[in-house]
């Protein structure tokens, strides 16, 4: 049954988003007509005085691209592609319970289906509403890369999205102990699972595609194009992450549950905090799995959970100068391989990913 208070919060914030947003505006607008009459002043010299003559700042030249340096671009931007079809299949499956069309997952390499996925009945509208835009901005999202590297774009991988005992979502539910051994986790069960399956992902995307913002600057529009696509994940994951801090109320195992998962990537990928030591654990074996990785919090926090102080929340996880951090195609892989170790497949690619970017880091505890 809807939270008819949860609604109204909700419906209440949008509007006062949208006058602030009108208020900002207004403020702005104001802001660039003074800059441009500053700007205006300046090319007419000001007060006349020869005696601090304008100097024009000399421009940053553009990087010269190279036959390499745009491989490597085509590259990342086929590895964000994949992510793409990850998070594209399972918001579709969630919203519609149907996949992505043939026309959009075909391209170069070695082309796999989808395992698992259904429709979620979800009994609050909001979150129905909210899976919907996401499916379709992840949809749009894979288009739009399609269309950006043509005859490059790379076939949909062999996805796992099932949420049985033996598919991905559980093996991720049980590392950051949400299940427990041999136990199934199904984000298509209902509003609450299917949040916390939503929260896997979305930080991730967010923290890609920073990583990958600092690479694509040989070619006019990737970066722009890239930067778009991080809001867009960066809108996504604050969205998911206040619906489940705002639910934790009544549910509070919401909030302790995404913290859980957000723990369990820190022990994956392995990213550090400046100057954190891990917590002493056992080194697992070059092939384990996520569902071997010790458990509980260690001091390599960087990908934080939602829950803040008594009087503040942590939608944002942000360093201490409100910035969020990036990681790297190998710690991105760490996650969606569900292996804190250097390989080329599992999770929710069991059979890998196409190109050159195929393999995860070596984020195993020293």
């Amino acid at each position: 049954m809807t939270d008819p208070a949860l609604t109204a919060s909700i419906l209440d914030a949008a509007a006062a988003r949208r006058a602030e947003r009108r208020r900002f505006i207004k403020l702005a607008s104001g802001g660039v007509a003074v800059a441009g009459g500053l700007s205006l002043l300046a090319a007419c010299g000001g007060d006349d005085d020869d005696d601090n003559p304008i100097t024009n700042p000399s421009p940053t030249p553009t990087p010269t691209p190279s036959s390499s340096s745009v491989a490597a671009e085509v590259a990342v931007l086929n590895f964000a592609l994949q992510l793409e079809y990850l998070e594209a299949q399972f918001y579709a499956y969630a919203a519609t319970g149907e996949g992505l069309p043939a026309a959009l997952i075909a391209g170069t390499g070695t082309a796999g289906a989808v395992t698992g996925g259904r429709r979620v009945a979800f009994t609050d509208p909001v979150v129905a509403a909210y899976a919907r835009e996401i499916a379709a901005d992840e949809r749009a999202h894979v288009a739009f890369l399609r269309q950006v590297l043509g005859s490059a774009a790379v076939a949909m991988p062999a996805i796992n999205i099932d949420g049985s005992a033996t598919g991905a979502f559980s093996t991720a539910a049980r590392a950051a102990g949400l299940v427990g051994e041999g136990a199934a986790f199904d984000p298509y069960a209902n509003d609450e699972n299917f949040l916390l399956g939503a929260y896997i992902f979305e930080d991730v995307g967010v923290t890609a595609y920073k990583g990958a913002s600092s690479t694509l600057i040989f070619t006019a529009g990737y970066q722009e194009a890239t930067a778009g696509l991080l809001a867009a994940e960066a809108y996504h994951a604050g969205l998911i992450r206040t619906t489940l801090y705002q639910k934790g109320l009544a549910t509070p195992s919401l909030r302790t549950g995404a913290d859980a998962i957000s723990d369990a990537r820190d022990r994956l990928d392995g990213v550090r905090a400046t100057g954190a030591t891990p917590t002493p654990t056992p080194s697992p074996t070059p092939t384990a799995t996520a569902t071997s990785l010790p458990t509980g919090v260690d001091a390599r926090d960087l990908d934080q959970g939602i829950t803040g102080t008594a009087t503040m929340s942590n939608i944002v996880p942000a360093d201490a100068n409100g910035i969020a951090f990036s990681r790297t195609v190998g710690q991105v892989l760490n996650i969606t391989f569900l292996n804190n170790a250097p390989v080329t497949s599992g999770g929710f690619f069991p059979a890998g990913v196409n190109g050159t970017l195929n393999t995860s880091a070596d984020s195993r505890p020293a």
